[in-house]
């Protein structure tokens, strides 16, 4: 299960820092956005309440979101990264792949005409 060898740093993915770092940003923009929004004008006092209690709901959500994020990570297996892909361009692709050699792609009955697509 575990893969980190004593006295190695730990990955991004598994370090604790990474998302408390986010959730720490998005907190302090959240702070300040508040402080600056809900007083109603500058001659008004700041509103220090709303601030914290914004920062501290902004942090909490980041931090869950962050971590439901990485729990749920899993890496695409080998054989996924590798070949072309299925039909990567928009032209009618080759006999053999869904189509057959008249240009009908095999939905109509077997001994129907083949269709007429207008061209």
């Amino acid at each position: 299960m575990a893969q980190q060898k004593p006295g190695e740093p730990r990955s991004l993915r598994t370090s604790v820092k990474g998302p408390l770092m986010f959730s720490a940003f998005w907190a302090i923009i959240t702070f300040f956005g508040v402080l600056i929004f809900a007083s109603g004008g500058s001659a008004k006092a700041p509103r220090l309440d709303l601030a914290l209690i914004g920062a501290g709901i902004a942090f909490i959500v980041t931090l869950v979101v962050a971590a439901m994020l990485s729990m749920s990570h899993k890496a695409n297996e080998a054989h996924l990264g590798k070949g072309s892909g299925v039909n990567l361009s928009s032209k009618r692709p080759a006999a053999g792949h869904g189509y057959r050699a008249d240009g009908t792609d095999g939905a109509g009955a077997p001994d129907a005409p083949p269709r007429d697509n207008g061209h």
